[in-house]
């Protein structure tokens, strides 16, 4: 492999970590993300810092924490005033290509319609400076898709699924359009398992007619919504194997090229999906099916590091440098996430950080979930501790969960005198963390710690 290798990201939307057959998963069929877990490392404890999918993509286009520009959850258009990965990348002399799913430039009107916001273009200024660009806002209709190519208004639509018409764009890119003599950074970001729910007819025909086992935390009110919440996770399997499929694809096309062994692929999601767990749909909250997102890294120059599992809780934060290290390369600004390269490649078994920050920011639709309350949360390799408040009174202690004896979040520990320890502990972490980074949210005095922004 060169010295500075080609970097292949493959962003999937709404698929938690828990869905991969190499995550424990006893429903999904996904070998080809499963193979390349087996080839290279994947992370057991990686985190959306911000479970929805704005602030996930700026803080992986940027590398900054979202409150710190009070990124919403939906709805909010990036400044082109902001340095990205592309910058970076591009000074390194890389091609950067983006592929797909952008939603950093304000949802067209997403709201309103879903056919504006197809045919609606985002504009040169607004794409972060990826060289070439196929791209789109967002779209969430899997048979009716369009992509604009460059600074081009005119729609393109997808034939067929749009996953697969996706990865055929990036394909075709890699075999005919690509400068040979520039390594590339390329994002193909597909909307897949994000609702609605639809996959090929027939395999989501082969899905429905199976049986799926139900995880212990699932939870329904009526049998009407066991049955529509079990159909939907037929699907949701049904649209994650086709994703895997198109990581086949990928990798095949790379091996044809000659460019599997000059090529670092990186597998992730922007956030999880609950379907059913703990009684509720979507993501937003901190339980591990919304927060817990795949992060699986296949460096072809580390062969020894092949079927490694790393233990250290991640965050979206981690990811801005680390892309950057996997290149040999290092962000020109300082920033708070960790550069994770050394610890895939072997270079060093642990970050010397407790653990990770997790957030809720803002919500700014009236009757969805942390419109009147918000969270945050602190992540170490055993316990997720979180708090919820507003401006007004302070976020207060909210939920402990024992996750190495407690995996599914069943027992809510914080109340529990026994744990007041490690109560106190978490509570100290996340503030810390909450000064550390200037977070805007007043966190309120718990376990004998100070609060944080306690300006009343």
């Amino acid at each position: 492999m060169t010295t500075s290798p080609n970097l292949l990201i493959i962003l999937s939307d709404q698929l938690r970590r828990q869905a991969l057959a190499c995550h424990g998963d006893p429903n999904s069929r996904t070998p080809h993300i499963d193979q390349l877990a087996a080839d290279g490392v994947r992370f057991a404890q990686s985190n959306s810092t911000y479970p929805i999918c704005v602030p996930f993509r700026f803080t992986m286009m940027t590398g900054h924490y979202a409150h710190t520009r009070l990124v919403p959850g939906i709805e909010w258009r990036m400044s082109p005033a902001e340095r990205t990965l592309a910058d970076e990348f591009n000074e390194g002399g890389y091609e950067t290509i983006y592929v797909g799913k952008w939603h950093l430039d304000g949802g067209h009107g997403r709201m309103g319609s879903a056919e504006q916001c197809n045919r609606t273009p985002v504009r040169r200024p607004y794409q972060g400076r990826w060289e070439k660009w196929f791209g789109f806002e967002l779209r969430n209709g899997f048979f009716d898709t369009c992509y604009f190519e460059d600074d081009d208004t005119t729609p393109i639509p997808i034939n067929g699924y749009q996953t697969d018409g996706l990865v055929d764009v990036a394909c075709d890119y890699l075999k005919e359009g690509r400068d040979k003599s520039r390594p590339f950074c390329m994002v193909v970001s597909v909307e897949a398992p994000h609702p609605p729910y639809e996959a090929p007819s027939e395999l989501e025909a082969q899905w429905k007619a199976r049986e799926i086992e139900l995880p212990p935390n699932f939870t329904a009110e009526t049998d009407q919504q066991r049955e529509a919440w079990t159909l939907q996770r037929k699907i949701y399997y049904a649209m994650v194997e086709n994703l895997d499929t198109n990581v086949g694809r990928m990798r095949a096309v790379l091996e044809e090229l000659g460019l599997a062994e000059d090529t670092v692929v990186v597998f992730l999601a922007d956030h999880g999906e609950s379907l059913g767990a703990h009684g509720v749909v979507s993501k937003q909250r901190p339980w591990e099916e919304s927060v817990g997102v795949p992060l699986i890294v296949y460096d072809p120059r580390q062969p020894q590091r092949a079927g490694t599992v790393l233990q250290e809780p991640t965050c979206t934060e981690d990811l801005f440098p680390t892309f950057l290290g996997l290149a040999g390369r290092s962000p020109r600004d300082e920033l708070p996430g960790t550069d994770l390269s050394d610890l895939i490649r072997g270079d060093t078994d642990q970050l010397g950080r407790e653990g990770v920050l997790l957030e809720f920011v803002a919500e700014l639709r009236p009757g969805l979930p942390f419109h009147d309350e918000v969270w945050r949360g602190f992540r170490s390799q055993r316990y997720k501790y979180t708090v919820q408040g507003d401006r007004e009174t302070g976020a207060k202690p909210w939920q402990l969960f024992d996750l190495q004896a407690d995996p599914w979040e069943m027992t809510n520990l914080v109340g529990d005198a026994a744990s007041r320890a490690i109560l106190e502990q978490h509570h100290k972490l996340l503030r810390h963390r909450m000064e550390e980074t200037l977070d805007p949210l007043p966190l309120a005095p718990a376990f004998g710690v100070a609060g944080w922004n306690q300006w009343q």
